[in-house]
């Protein structure tokens, strides 16, 4: 449900640079004594939590000048990967993250300098 499978339309998406898609676990709409929060003031917590979904390629690494002008460079990116990885809940400040729904589910993408705290477990989906 959660996972990027060939047939579903989330294959297609390309995060760029070093942002993360995530998924927001449905917000606590209780306090501890059980009294109901309105939908605003879930949505304006601070720290929020949610599902990896997708990750940019990382960080780009800046290509070394040649010393030799002449000759011909081959303008190859290369990236440091970023630590989220697809699957991993997140725990993430909401303040940097832009809102966006796609095929009708809510989704948030951040920059990974906005995610405090990784959670990896292996069977996260099951």
């Amino acid at each position: 449900m959660f996972e990027v499978t060939a047939d579903n339309r989330l294959r297609r998406l390309i995060i760029v640079g070093d942002r993360v898609l995530i998924r927001p676990k449905s917000p606590n709409d209780r306090t501890n004594s059980g009294l109901y929060l309105p939908p605003t003031v879930t949505e304006r917590e601070q720290v929020q939590t949610g599902y990896v979904i997708k990750v940019g390629p990382g960080y780009p690494i800046p290509v070394p000048a040649e010393d030799e002008p002449w000759k011909e460079t081959e303008e190859k990116v290369k990236y440091m990967p970023l630590q989220a990885k697809e699957g991993d809940v997140a725990i993430f400040l909401q303040r940097n993250a832009i809102d966006l729904e796609y095929d009708g589910e809510k989704y948030v993408i951040v920059p990974q300098s906005s995610i405090l705290m990784l959670d990896r477990s292996e069977d996260l989906f099951e």
